[in-house]
């Protein structure tokens, strides 16, 4: 099977220079919606309000913690008060738009394109199959005459679930063409949502939209406001980016898909692939293990330093550069990637102290490589030696989709060896034991530790290190 994606790149998007906007401004002529205060959107009820800060409670529903400042527009509905849609000032035909949105635990809202077709927007983090109603899908329409069942009809589920954890950002990028009416109001030709990037995914490719999805605050139009849904949930939006849709793009036009059948590894057969992968913004590991599973969530893994740099939610992977014509031995994720590193290093050392410099490879330690062993799932644990131990490490996608647990085991204990568990642009403890990491990409987990994690300050990042005292747990969370 063939498949052809929409070119969401660099040449795709012109953002243009532009002030704030107003009436009867086109939202495409603006570069970005001003979060400084309200003034882009009509009538903003209570619930609606700016912060500085956003963080979700990943044990209480609809529950989001702000901080005083602008750029981030936040709804909060309570019991007393539902909360009540957003409009923007400026309306819009057809339009690049991109942001991103953050939601509470539970939460569910929507993006109403024109103010009539709704993506979806909703807590689905490690959700298996979703359907129309679940996070990136398209809302379906709605027909009360029809019988019980078939009331709901023409909503388009994502393609996969990209989705991320509540309280990270996630990124969303729509192309949208407005339908068409000719003089004298009749329509000439339905909306498309021409693709939708969801956290790097292209999960819709060239919807055509019959008509205006449940929910629509009024007819279709040829322009019309972009609104938010805010009676339904917790969520937070930033970086509301706006653009011209090129030319090119209507109908589905400017594509830069491949001719070749692309070669997919199918997880229920082949769980584990080794092959070069590259590191986005780094080096190509060329002795990677790619590990898969049922509940979508797979990991890559350099067997040169035992570190774990990439993991990711959806399908499993992409083996077309590695396999296709002469190949180049490289294979990809197909799902939405959360990267740990952009230069894998060794996960352990020996320091005299937790403020001690890293290492950059594994000279000196005694680091050599034993492979791994498979258990009855077929999921491996990695095993090599250093510093004159063995070391076991495992790790296996959480039962529920939600991410990675991870256990390290010195078969000898050696004194003052940490694990580096992150190198990020930020680290912070937002409860006890669990951390938020890069600019709120994904959480760390430690249930039960010893020593407690040093965040220390390198050359302008945050690292994370831990004492391993002859054995670590922790979990990833994405």
């Amino acid at each position: 099977m063939k498949l052809n994606y929409l070119r969401f790149g660099t040449t795709a998007f012109i953002w243009l220079l532009g002030t704030a906007l107003v009436s009867g401004q086109q939202l495409a002529d603006q570069s970005e919606i001003d979060l400084k205060d309200l003034s882009s959107f009509k009538t903003p009820g209570k619930t609606w309000t700016l912060a500085g800060g956003v963080t979700a409670n990943l044990n209480e529903a609809n529950v989001l913690n702000i901080a005083k400042g602008t750029g981030i527009l936040v709804n909060v509905p309570t019991k007393k008060d539902h909360g009540s849609d957003l409009l923007t000032i400026g309306e819009h035909g057809d339009i690049i738009l991109e942001l991103d949105y953050l939601l509470a635990k539970g939460s569910n809202s929507g993006i109403y394109l024109q103010g009539v077709y709704e993506i979806q927007l909703e807590d689905s983090w490690g959700l298996l199959n979703p359907t129309s109603s679940n996070n990136g899908g398209i809302y379906q329409r709605w027909d009360d005459s029809k019988p019980e069942g078939q009331k709901g009809y023409q909503g388009y589920a994502p393609r996969q679930n990209a989705s991320k954890a509540p309280g990270l950002w996630q990124h969303i990028k729509i192309a949208f063409q407005a339908p068409r009416f000719d003089a004298s109001g009749n329509k000439t030709a339905n909306a498309r949502v021409l693709g939708i990037e969801l956290n790097g995914v292209l999960i819709q490719d060239n919807v055509e939209l019959f008509g205006a999805t449940r929910g629509a605050n009024d007819k279709e139009k040829a322009i019309g406001s972009l609104r938010l849904q805010g009676d339904h949930g917790a969520v937070a939006f930033r970086n509301i980016k706006t653009s011209k849709l090129p030319a090119e793009m209507l109908n589905g036009g400017q594509r830069n898909g491949s001719d070749t059948d692309p070669i997919y590894i199918d997880v229920t057969t082949t769980p584990n692939i080794r092959s070069f992968v590259d590191v986005p913004g780094g080096p190509k590991v060329v002795h990677a293990i790619s590990v898969g599973s049922p509940a979508q969530v797979h990991f890559s893994y350099d067997l040169d330093n035992g570190a774990l740099f990439q993991a990711w939610h959806g399908e499993f992977v992409d083996a077309t550069p590695m396999w296709h014509d002469r190949g180049n031995g490289t294979s990809r994720p197909r799902g939405s990637v959360t990267a740990f590193t952009k230069k894998p290093v060794p996960t352990l050392a020996k320091l005299t102290d937790p403020k001690g410099a890293w290492l950059v490879d594994t000279t000196g330690t005694g680091f050599k490589t034993k492979g791994y062993t498979l258990d009855a799932q077929e999921r491996p644990t990695f095993n090599y030696n250093i510093y004159g131990t063995k070391v076991s490490d495992a790790i296996k996608a959480l039962e529920n989709g939600r991410g990675l647990s991870r256990e390290i085991v010195l078969e000898t204990p050696v004194d003052n060896i940490y694990a580096l568990i992150a190198d990020a642009s930020s680290v912070e403890e937002v409860s006890k034991g669990l951390y938020l990491v890069d600019g709120q990409s994904f959480y760390l987990k430690f249930d039960d530790t010893k020593d407690k994690p040093v965040i220390r300050d390198v050359d302008g990042r945050k690292q994370l290190v831990v004492p391993v005292r002859g054995k670590l747990n922790y979990s990833i969370l994405f």
